[in-house]
């Protein structure tokens, strides 16, 4: 039962957007169901928020990557481009500078 629970909330990354509180007042219905012993109520609820610690992370790196390849893809300049440009702009400054 306890894993089918993990599994419904974690559905739709269901876990990475609910807040403790919910997970806590759900868990606590379950047990005045009966669903659940108070005993496994406490794990439940950890095991649902590290699930949903894990999807919201995997949903970030995911996002990230997907951003970063849509961005390689447009040729648009990054952080890192645009500091090695600014460096060799500053570098042909002072050098202009210092033969005037």
């Amino acid at each position: 039962m306890r894993e089918a629970i993990g599994k419904i909330i974690s559905l739709g990354l269901g876990v990475a957007i609910v807040s403790k509180e919910q997970i806590e007042k759900t868990v606590e219905e379950l047990v005045k169901k009966g669903e659940i012993n108070k005993a496994e109520s406490s794990g439940l609820v950890d095991d649902l928020i590290k699930k949903g610690e894990e999807s919201k992370n995997r949903l970030e790196a995911m996002v990230k990557e997907r951003v970063n390849a849509i961005l390689g893809e447009s040729r648009l300049a990054t952080k890192e481009d645009i500091a090695r440009i600014e460096q060799r702009l500053d570098a042909l400054e002072r050098k202009g500078t210092s033969e005037d």
